[in-house]
Formats: structure tokens, sequence, C-alpha cells
């Protein structure tokens, strides 16, 4: 596998042309917010459940758009200024749109392919896909090996976000050394969680954040934690389809949260929170749905290049048959329970100077 783009993109029909405009509309139709977008890899991997990496896709941007609404919600309002929870909404933001506008094409692409009865990817190039990922879709076409091409995504999403929003100076200023302390200690920012059942939660936590490797390594064991069970994967895709995600937390545990803020202004703030149960008589956490907490948002253009040089990265697609349980639950509710008091102490604080 090459790590070079070739100089020149293949000559195109008429009919080819038409085609990358039709996927481009129908990729900007669904990437208005994060709700279109979830929905979107919801709906095609119902229809092609060969492609893991949709459902994958789908759970993870589920917690991409919790992650926008807690800014909005409970306890980040009391402990993050306006501006700084509005430049991490444009960091989350980014990431999610970024990731499905090269993502959603490769889809459309593969759709098509399967129309037509002959693989379409060598018009990759003209959708900015790279090239790592036109070989991976070329040889999943030939020898549908499912988890090749599920890693395979995971390595490309990753690394296409790494300098687009990784290393963009105005993340790294604005959000990352900012937040590191809050997203790798405090907040539910790290945990990835997939609702099961009746209020089982799996998933995993991420520690590193900065690091492309530790990124790339956590969505295989997200993968694993999603996808090697399959009594669990029955489980987490009935509850998917029976809670459309609307950005609130309600969506998988409404014994604790709700969209509608049920605050009384002027009221001290108790602790509420014991061991994943609301105390007696307590009112539930504000979590609001993400059409009430943001606007949408008009992207500009997707920077241009291919991060693919390094064929290193092949050694990714190894499976490390790690075992891995992906029980979550009790380490989700102490970081609720850490940032219901590191609320309480803030206010507590600002009271008294």
């Amino acid at each position: 596998m090459k790590g070079k783009q070739s100089s020149l993109p293949p000559k195109i029909t008429s009919g080819e042309a038409s085609l990358l405009e039709q996927i481009k509309t129908e990729t900007k139709e669904y990437n208005l917010n994060n709700v279109t977008r979830t929905k979107a890899y919801l709906d095609f991997y119902l229809h092609f459940p060969e492609i893991h990496w949709a459902f994958l896709g789908h759970m993870v941007s589920r917690n991409g758009g919790w992650n926008m609404t807690d800014l909005k919600g409970e306890f980040l309002t009391r402990l993050i200024s306006k501006k700084e929870r509005e430049t991490f909404f444009a960091f989350l933001e980014r990431g999610n749109w970024l990731i499905f506008q090269d993502v959603y094409p490769q889809f459309l692409l593969y759709r098509e392919s399967l129309k037509q009865h002959k693989p379409l990817f060598h018009l990759s190039s003209y959708l900015n896909i790279s090239t790592f990922m036109e070989t991976i879709w070329n040889h999943f076409w030939l020898h549908q090996e499912t988890y090749i091409l599920a890693i395979a995504l995971i390595i490309n999403e990753q690394s296409y976000l790494e300098k687009r929003v990784v290393q963009n100076p105005l993340f790294q200023k604005g959000v990352l050394s900012k937040f590191e302390f809050i997203l790798q200690d405090l907040l539910s920012f790290n945990h990835i969680l997939f609702p099961y059942g009746k209020r089982n939660l799996a998933g995993q936590t991420l520690h590193q954040f900065e690091s492309l490797n530790e990124r790339i390594l956590l969505g295989k064991r997200l993968y694993d934690v999603l996808f090697k069970k399959k009594e669990r994967l029955k489980l987490v895709l009935e509850w998917a389809k029976t809670h459309p995600h609307s950005g609130s937390r309600k969506d998988y545990w409404p014994h604790i949260f709700n969209s509608i803020n049920e605050g009384i202004p002027g009221f001290a703030y108790q602790t509420r929170l014991k061991a994943c149960q609301l105390r007696p008589r307590a009112r539930k956490i504000y979590s609001p749905a993400l059409e009430y907490a943001w606007k949408n948002v008009s992207q500009t253009e997707a920077e241009k290049g291919d991060w693919f040089e390094d064929e290193r990265v092949v050694d990714y697609l190894m499976d490390d048959n790690e075992k891995i349980d992906g029980e979550i639950k009790n380490e989700y509710c102490k970081t609720l329970e850490r940032l219901e008091l590191a609320a309480i102490a803030k206010k507590a604080i600002s009271i008294l100077d």
C-alpha cells in the first residue's frame, strides 16, 4: 500500500460526474447537525449491516451530541464560562461535521457500487477521500472482510481529524489546553456510552484525547465492545432503533435526566445523586435536546490533503484479540457524582467571592 496520491485523478464520464454531485448534495443534506448525522449513520447501517462502522459511528456520534448538550445542561453551565462553552461546542461540532463529510460519501459510493454491480471507488479522489480508504474499499469489495473495513475507517477518521481539529492552533489554545484536566479527570466527556436493555451501559473511557494512537486504540476497543458479543450488539441495536437520538441524556436514563429544566431559580443547590439514583423527592438533572441547546452551524470547507503518509498504520488492522468486558456503568455513576460535587463547590466559591 503506497502512501502517495497519484498526481492526476482518472478521467470520469458524465454519468460519474453526475453521481459525484448527487453524493455531495446528499451528504450536505444530512450534515446539518449532530442529530441528522447520527440518524443517517443508523439508517445506512440498517440497510447495509455489513458496514459495521456505520453503527459504531452512530453510537459514538450520539455521545458527541450528549457532550454538546452537556455544555448547556445542569452542571457545565455552573463550571465553565459562556465563551468557553461556545468554543468547546465549536470544537465538538467541527469534528462531528468533518467526520461525516468524509465518511458518508464513502458509504454512498459503496451503495452506488452495489447498485451498478461494479466498484466505483476510483472516484474517491474526486471526493477528497484518502488513498488508504480507496485501497481498503477495493479490498472489501473483493473479500468482504468486515473487521478490516471497520478498523480501517476508525484509523481513517481519527487520522483525518488529527491535523484538522486536534492539532488546529485555534482548538489547541481555546479547548485542549484549557480543558485537559476537565476532559481527563472530571467530566463525562471521556466516557463513550452504549446504552442497552434496562438502564445498562457498556463502553470505554479515553484518557489521552490528544494522542492519535490512543484514539485509534479506543476505537478498536469500542468496536470489540459493540460487535464481539452478539447478544449485546442485538440489545444495543434494539435500544438505538427504539430511542431516536435527541441529544438529551434523557434518551438513555429518563429516571435521572430531563430535557425540561425542573430547577427553581434562587434555590440552593443540593446533592441529588447517589449510586445512579436520584435521592427521594430530588428533581431530575437538566439535559436539553440538541435543537433547543444549539443552532445549526455553517461550516467552512474541509481542509484538503491526504493524511496517509506512513504505511505503518496498517499494523492497526490486526485484531489484538483483547478480552474487553466493556461495562462502564459504575465508573460513569462516579463521574456524575464528581461532576455534581464540582458544580456545588464552584457555586459555593462564587458566593464566597
